[in-house]
């Protein structure tokens, strides 16, 4: 089958479009024809590797992916084959305490498809059944791909840990990227009282707005904490989503208000930074972190999407083949949304 791997960990010249074999199926596996996959600058990461990080190689990229059952295991009843599914890209062991309590996402064993094991930048993969959703007809494997990873973690980030509530105020630092697109829509339909929304250009910026954004601010032509500090009358916000981490961290605690939660999944700017102590203790600030979503967060986030009330934003399809091209562009930062390959679409 094709697929797009890489050999060993490095920079994008280590990766390629190529034959690889078919995956064997486990008994609690199926085996997915894969329709639909979507890049995440976590597929950067992997490439690049990083200390205790070790893969099966050559290394099947992509951690987003929606499909068709193509074959099911011995053990699987949940499924069958023709189902539509979306995938949940979160492994876990369902035997660990904190997955008997629902907390699929902090178990020991916990890992990403594409990420520990091989991806869906591929014909054909092999996941647990229990990862699997099944889709409605009218819903498209596309938006169900770029949908997955990072719809899930913003719901778990801004429903579950960061605990938003109706009116609250909310700052979102970054405007084009796919959890960012993602927060915004929540926050919306949350209920959010205002949502303020800081990027660099105003292509992105506009795309923040018909999202739901209700003020956004050009990074590039003012100084967003100074902004975020008259538009709220001195006061600042109720939350922060910051994922830029070290670039940013220092304005985002000073743009809360008194008892205001800055809430993390990421760092794209660095993981490590100096904070001002007195800050967090003397107006009672809180930084709250997640990782992905539990299965529960993934059905429930994934059924608004297939409802239409939240829906990704997706920049460009490629094909399969023209995976590096896609991968390429990630890495200069030219997107707007998800990108998306296309695969299998003859069949």
């Amino acid at each position: 089958m094709k697929a797009i791997v890489f050999h060993q960990h490095g920079d994008l010249d280590q990766v390629e479009y190529t034959d690889v074999p078919e995956p064997a199926v486990g008994a609690d596996e199926v085996l997915l024809a894969v329709k639909a996959a979507a890049l995440n600058r976590l597929d950067l990461w992997v490439l690049a590797g990083w200390p205790g990080l070790k893969l099966k190689l050559p290394h099947v990229m992509g951690a987003d992916g929606a499909g068709v059952v193509a074959a099911v295991g011995s053990h699987v009843s949940n499924v069958q084959v023709g189902d539509r599914v979306a995938v949940n890209p979160t492994l876990w062991n369902p035997d660990d305490p904190f997955a008997r309590r629902g907390q699929d996402n902090m178990t020991d064993a916990f890992s990403i498809i594409g990420e520990h094991v091989a991806g869906f930048f591929a014909e054909y993969t092999a996941v647990p059944a229990r990862n699997l959703l099944k889709m409605p007809d009218h819903a498209s494997f596309e938006e169900a791909a770029a949908a997955s990873l990072v719809f899930v973690t913003a719901w778990h980030s801004l429903i579950e840990r960061g605990r938003l509530q109706a009116g609250e105020t909310v700052l979102i630092v970054g405007a084009g990227g796919g959890v960012n697109t993602a927060a915004i829509q929540i926050a919306k339909l949350a209920g959010a009282g205002c949502i303020f929304v800081v990027g660099s250009g105003e292509e992105k910026l506009a795309l923040a707005r018909r999202l739901g954004a209700d003020v956004t601010i050009n990074r590039n032509e003012e100084d967003w904490g100074k902004a975020i500090f008259k538009l709220t009358n001195r006061l600042g916000v109720d939350v922060v989503v910051d994922n830029v981490g070290a670039a940013t961290y220092h304005t985002s605690l000073r743009a809360l208000k008194r008892g205001g939660r800055l809430l993390t999944v990421g760092n794209t700017s660095g993981a490590k930074f100096e904070f001002d102590n007195r800050l967090m203790f003397g107006k009672h600030l809180s930084i709250i972190g997640s990782t992905m979503g539990t299965h529960a967060d993934y059905e429930r986030v994934m059924g608004l999407v297939f409802d239409g009330r939240l829906r990704p934003v997706i920049d460009t399809v490629y094909p399969l083949s023209e995976g590096l091209a896609a991968l390429q562009r990630l890495k200069v930062s030219d997107v707007m949304g998800k990108l998306v390959l296309s695969v299998n679409r003859e069949q």
